[in-house]
């Protein structure tokens, strides 16, 4: 499915190919943080799917698991925009679905970090769930 998207400003846009089941929230509570929200849901593109216009600020934080993951963002309005590893290696980004203009097709099928789910939220019935990523 090809999607189209950028931040609030318009400061950065982006065109990718995804694959809409690859849709998923995440519980976790960096995720929490990084929203201000209870979660966040992303669709995993590979690098070679995405192509952007404009140029995110890099935030680098460690998760749980120790790993370093590059958060993009627009340093203008502050938009989060994907999140993707740090290093060599082919990348795949964690892209933001809300920051996409067809983000009403970008329906989540799983998700992961289950175990940091606020308790005040409903279920998601019928949803594959993990309590940690795999």
């Amino acid at each position: 499915m090809k999607i189209s998207g950028g931040c609030h400003c318009g400061a950065i846009t982006y065109k990718a190919d995804v694959e809409p089941e690859r849709t998923a929230i995440c519980h976790c509570t960096d995720c929490q943080k990084l929203t201000g929200t209870a979660f966040r849901v992303t669709v995993q593109v590979p690098e070679e799917n995405i192509a952007f216009s404009g140029m995110p600020k890099i935030y680098v934080k460690v998760g749980d698991s120790g790993n370093k993951r590059a958060q993009g963002f627009c340093g203008e309005c502050g938009s989060h925009l994907f999140a993707t590893s740090v290093g060599d290696g082919p990348k795949v980004y964690g892209l933001r679905t809300g920051t996409s203009d067809q983000r009403d097709q970008l329906v989540p099928r799983k998700q992961v970090w289950h175990r940091s789910a606020l308790h005040w939220l409903p279920e998601f019935e019928g949803m594959a769930t993990a309590e940690k990523a795999s």
